[in-house]
């Protein structure tokens, strides 16, 4: 049965989301199943000469230059905000945002073809504290609305 919309409850969430993470397609889309297979199928739908172009970006800003591109065909087709086999994968490494996730792939598969060694831990360690600064550099950066001091009941 085709899902109408999003989820009304957090159970029927989970029971969809349980459902989608075991399948290996999604709208006709095949979902790959670990980093590896992911990589193959990024081989497999990119030219010769997107490759030798993607190659050329420096590591520092290949996700930068990516993201709106690759990263955002990723999230949507590979099914992370819904849930899917891969970002259900991507989760259990520690890698919890879509965009993350999409970058994740972007510069593995970078490292992939220029030779580099990719270390899935590594990466997603990286990724993690990354998010962890930007957390706690914007709650530095947060701005009180009010402040208001409550009387205790005895």
């Amino acid at each position: 049965m085709a899902q109408e919309g999003p989820a009304s409850s957090e159970a029927e969430y989970q029971r969809i989301y349980n459902e989608r993470i075991k399948k290996d397609k999604l709208d006709g889309v095949y979902i790959p199943k670990n980093l590896d297979d992911a990589l193959l199928q990024l081989d497999k739908l990119t030219s010769p000469e997107s490759r030798d172009k993607f190659k050329s970006i420096p590591e520092d800003s290949v996700c930068y230059i990516m993201h709106n591109r690759l990263g955002q065909w990723i999230i949507l087709n590979w099914g992370f905000y819904g849930g899917s086999r891969l970002s259900h994968y991507l989760k259990s490494a520690g890698i919890t945002y879509p965009d993350d996730m999409a970058d994740f792939l972007i510069l593995a598969y970078s490292r992939k073809l220029n030779g580099k060694p990719v270390n899935i831990k590594e990466l997603a360690t990286n990724f993690r504290e990354k998010r962890k600064k930007e957390y706690e550099k914007s709650k530095q950066q947060g701005k009180v609305i009010k402040e208001e001091k409550r009387k205790k009941n005895r």
